[in-house]
């Protein structure tokens, strides 16, 4: 049983994939141009990754970078993107829909949850785009989500840190905060011991900025942040929070 807090690499190829495992990840985020945020990975993509991957891999669907207010047809094509991620064998789903207002679009977000079933689905830092964290936390908590990947709606996580928090202490067991945003090995304690996220997230692009060709060098910073995290077992941040409480 994993006794630290969740270490979440987001990809853009097959060859950043492998040496995220190699580098102790525990789970892939996959997509494809992350330089925009990221989209839905292509089926040849998702096929070589989960034929040669692992560890859990969840497969973003975004079908464009920009906003997240989608048209019908792009809300038709994340529908399609995921049932080709479901027939790859991805482990879960990554998205995130918003309305004209800058909120949860419920409705929608619900309908690619209960598609993505038994999938996980984690809605992604459009959620830093709302402008009141509160009760985005229980909007898509009312769409059935499983995680919320967020950088507490700040620059990034190390920032956003007290906000996640605030986050984490909110949603209790009934949904899973993911701190994501600028996290590197530098950073990554001061981020964990602030938030007290139980699950992070890096592409680390702030480190290693896109396009990237150098896996080596990917592979060492994956391992350095994995070696901090086998130092901070998760109950041990549970009990200093309750503590500070």
């Amino acid at each position: 049983m994993r006794n630290r807090p969740l270490l979440e690499i987001c990809v853009e190829t097959l060859e950043a994939a492998l040496a995220a495992e190699r580098g102790g990840a525990d789970r892939i985020e996959l997509c494809e141009d992350l330089a925009v945020g990221g989209v839905t990975p292509n089926l040849e993509l998702m096929r070589a990754a989960r034929s040669q991957i692992h560890i859990p891999i969840f497969a973003m669907i975004r079908p464009r970078g920009g906003d997240f207010l989608y048209s019908v047809e792009e809300f038709e094509e994340m529908i399609r993107d995921l049932a080709s991620a479901r027939n790859c064998g991805m482990d879960g789903a990554v998205f995130g829909l918003l309305d004209a207002e800058r909120l949860v679009d419920i409705d929608r977000t619900r309908e690619l949850v209960e598609l993505a079933h038994p999938l996980p689905a984690t809605f992604h830092r459009a959620f830093d785009e709302m402008p009141d964290p509160r009760p985005a936390l229980e909007s898509v908590m009312a769409s059935g989500a499983a995680r919320i990947l967020t950088c507490g709606g700040k620059g990034n996580a190390e920032e956003g840190s007290a906000v996640i928090a605030e986050l984490v202490e909110a949603a209790g067991s009934r949904i899973e905060i993911v701190a994501g945003g600028g996290i590197n090995a530098a950073n990554l304690e001061g981020v964990l011991q602030r938030s007290r996220a139980r699950e992070i997230h890096s592409g680390l692009s702030s480190t290693l900025p896109y396009p990237r060709a150098d896996h080596s060098a990917f592979e060492v910073e994956i391992r350095k942040m994995a070696a901090i995290l086998e130092n901070i077992p998760a109950n041990r941040l549970a009990q200093a929070h309750k503590v500070e409480q």
